[in-house]
């Protein structure tokens, strides 16, 4: 069979990343603060990029200046040498004052400005607080050096992480020395701090508060798991003690802190801002976009204008002037585009679950990505990215637009429910059952099946897991 060569025209469609479309994607997907992040970047790196600033303060007070100058005389009014000087002042004790010898201070321009890092202020760490404590001691020169050693490897709740013969070794130092300066750290503020376990911790709170060698610190010594697991009856058995004894020496260890590092932590709580809102106004819901604190971005006149004008331009200038020009014209259509596909996913969620937002949580509807995707007629990636990291002000709360999106639980007649809703009535139930008798997995899962709510008894106890809810065991009070 002979080999040869044929050439043949072939038509195709294939998706190719564009520039532009990488841009839409790369912003679609980031969070509010992500995307003012990328912008100010853009703005610093990008020369064609400007952002428009509000003018009409400046133009308001451009007018003010000008009506004030129109609404001053024209001709200034001479002081008259006669006008009589105030004699309610005191001059003769002023000129005294002055005339009186002692250092004289003048200031001069060259005075150094004051140092404003002084005046900033600044949270105290859990380590400068035990190293200021430590100094106030008096400490010798070695038992600084194992202090300190000792401090700087505390972790952020402040337990010693390292063994006592590590810092021995790193330090140079006897064990005995060691445990002498670690015994003086545990004595300071906060109580319970550099001990090497929770035990350790609340042994040293529960001596600090006098209650050494008592059924408390018996508990701490012997008993935490059955603490841990609420077994009250079981420690009382054991310690042989009555039951309110015991009762009165939990609510003693409840009352103690088990991460005394605690106030001291340096992590600054994340505040939400929403991406949209949705208000209620009379019997409709109205959508509105958060546009607050995002820049508003423009071609800057200049270079579009010396494109347009042509002339002398070198050609790798112009080359330059119109790739940037380019990539600020992405980035702005980039943006409206990630708005709008914003809003038009938060109308067609609006309108998969108008009762939830009418109602609350308990009325919410299953709904899977594909239900929105079909609806505006968009892929499920791009639904998955926009809901990412995006959040709704609704009037039932903040909600990440993933949220609305649940699986069905089956019901016995009726629609089906969303996973979520079921959950928010899982915790309902729990709320107002007896504290003596709370409701267990089997139980739980009988009360929802009486609802007409189909749900096994592992998946009451998953979405209690969710929702962070203790076993009935350990939920139990006496």
């Amino acid at each position: 069979m002979a080999l040869e060569f044929r050439q043949q025209l072939k038509l195709s469609q294939q998706l190719v990343m564009t520039p532009q479309l990488q841009m839409a994607i790369k912003l679609l997907q980031l969070s509010r603060l992500e995307l003012i992040d990328t912008i100010r970047q853009e703005l610093e790196s990008n020369p064609v990029l400007e952002e428009v600033q509000d003018s009409v303060s400046d133009d308001s007070a451009a007018e003010q200046s000008e009506n004030k100058i129109q609404q001053e005389p024209s001709v200034t009014q001479e002081i008259k040498i006669g006008e009589k000087i105030n004699q309610d002042i005191d001059w003769s004790n002023y000129i005294d004052e002055y005339n009186a010898p002692g250092k004289i201070h003048f200031e001069t321009e060259n005075k150094e400005n004051p140092n404003y890092e002084a005046f900033v202020s600044r949270a105290e760490s859990l380590k400068d607080h035990l190293l200021w404590q430590l100094l106030m001691t008096g400490p010798t020169k070695e038992e600084e050096e194992i202090g300190s050693l000792i401090i700087g490897n505390l972790n952020s709740d402040g337990y010693l992480d390292v063994s006592v013969e590590d810092v021995s070794k790193n330090s140079n130092a006897e064990t005995d020395k060691v445990e002498k300066v670690l015994a003086l750290i545990q004595t300071f503020d906060p109580s319970g701090v550099c001990a090497r376990n929770l035990g350790e911790s609340l042994l040293i709170q529960a001596k600090q508060l006098g209650l050494d060698n008592t059924i408390v610190t018996d508990i701490v010594r012997h008993h935490l798991n059955h603490l841990e697991n609420r077994n009250y009856k079981a420690i009382a058995r054991a310690l042989k003690a009555d039951y309110n004894d015991i009762m009165t020496a939990v609510n003693i260890i409840k009352g103690l802190e088990p991460k005394p590092g605690r106030k001291f932590s340096d992590e600054e709580p994340l505040y939400i801002t929403p991406d949209i809102y949705v208000y209620k106004l009379e019997n409709d819901f109205v959508i509105v976009l958060n546009d607050d604190g995002m820049p508003r971005l423009r071609v800057n006149s200049y270079y579009k204008n010396t494109m347009n004008k042509g002339g002398t331009i070198a050609k790798e200038a112009k080359d330059y002037i119109h790739e940037k020009m380019r990539s600020a014209a992405w980035l702005i259509k980039s943006i409206h585009q990630r708005q709008k596909t914003i809003y038009r996913v938060m109308e067609s969620i609006l309108k998969f679950q108008r009762e939830f937002f009418e109602k609350g949580i308990t009325a919410m509807r299953p709904m899977v990505l594909r239900d929105v995707a079909q609806d505006i007629g968009m892929h499920e990636s791009t639904i998955s990215r926009v809901t990412t990291n995006k959040y709704a002000f609704t009037p039932q709360g903040i909600f990440e637009l993933k949220y609305f999106f649940n699986s069905s639980i089956s019901r016995t007649d009726g629609e089906a429910l969303a996973s979520a809703g079921v959950q928010e009535m899982i915790k309902k139930i729990i709320e107002n059952e007896d504290r003596k008798k709370p409701y267990s997995d089997d139980k739980l899962s009988d009360i929802l099946m009486n609802s007409n709510i189909n749900i096994a008894r592992r998946t009451v106890a998953k979405y209690r897991e969710i929702l962070k809810i203790l076993s009935s065991n350990k939920r139990k009070q006496p």
